[in-house]
């Protein structure tokens, strides 16, 4: 059980924290745009939530609403471990019941064994597997490494969807 800080304020992105957004994106992400399933998401121009503790951020989340599918763009829990990264999902998951969404969707990479992990203890599913897909992200971003966690060469991508 995660058991989520009562100091952690959860709150919408609002138009003037996009600077920092476009700031946290490109220290976490490599560069101001995401490339991900042959697309680019800029999140500091999409909607999304901050996660504030004692007035710094310490997590943040982005996503974009197509049809009936809320994907999320990033996320990122600053302070690891303690329960933000868990907090920001609930908030995605009220904000797609709100609009009407039947579905969360968000991909990662087949490196990233910690977030396959958190998302499935959160109710995420695997949906499919595109393999090559970071190799092709890399003709456009060049940022992304060739290695990512533990080693793993860093080459397809992984969708995960939950229920909403």
């Amino acid at each position: 059980m995660v058991v989520c800080p009562r100091d952690v304020a959860i709150r919408p992105v609002e138009e003037n924290d996009r600077p920092t957004v476009e700031w946290l994106t490109t220290q976490l992400w490599g560069a101001a745009e995401v490339v991900v399933h042959d697309g680019v998401f800029y999140p500091s121009a999409l909607p999304g939530f901050i996660a504030e503790r004692a007035g710094r951020i310490a997590g943040l989340v982005t996503f974009e609403v197509r049809g009936h599918i809320l994907e999320i763009a990033t996320i990122n829990a600053l302070d690891l471990y303690q329960g933000i990264g868990t907090m920001l999902i609930e908030a995605v998951r009220a904000e797609a019941k709100r609009l009407g969404c039947h579905q969360v969707m968000l991909t990662t990479t087949n490196d990233n064994i910690g977030a396959l992990r958190f998302y499935q203890r959160r109710g995420f599913r695997l949906a499919a597997i595109r393999p090559g897909a970071v190799d092709r992200a890399r003709q456009r971003k060049p940022e992304i490494p060739r290695t990512g966690d533990f080693g793993i060469p860093l080459r397809d991508e992984i969708d995960l969807t939950c229920p909403v």
